[in-house]
């Protein structure tokens, strides 16, 4: 039970971080769902748009090098050559970058709309 109850802790900084990372680089739009409940793949997904596709690449560059200086480990990323939506897999977060046509064609907050939306203060509103 502790051992769960720390994993628990640990991913929800991880998604604190995650989300900080992007919205210090102007992310717009940022959701964080909590999926523990929805799926058995991880507990967070953080959904964000960057307003071109350089944005969306600096938005992943920025949270890469924030989780790298906390030693995270990136499990595998997608879509970085052309920054349309990139997808950052930490294990228990997995971060969404979009640009705003790919976000509004995949609309994964409808895909997953009965997952709980999660607040951090500063962050999401």
């Amino acid at each position: 039970m502790l051992k769960r109850s720390r994993r628990r802790v640990a991913s929800r900084a991880l998604v604190g971080r995650v989300a900080r990372a992007a919205a210090d680089h102007k992310a717009e739009d940022l959701v964080i769902l909590d999926m523990r409940k929805s799926n058995g793949f991880t507990d967070f997904f953080m959904i964000c748009t960057g307003r071109s596709d350089r944005h969306v690449i600096a938005i992943a560059d920025a949270i890469e090098e924030e989780m790298t200086k906390h030693k995270e480990r990136l499990l595998s990323e997608e879509g970085y050559r052309l920054g349309r939506w990139v997808v950052l897999d930490y294990g228990d977060v997995v971060a969404h970058i979009f640009y705003p046509a790919e976000r509004e064609h995949y609309r994964l907050e409808k895909l997953w709309h009965d997952a709980p939306r999660m607040k951090i203060r500063g962050v999401t509103s």
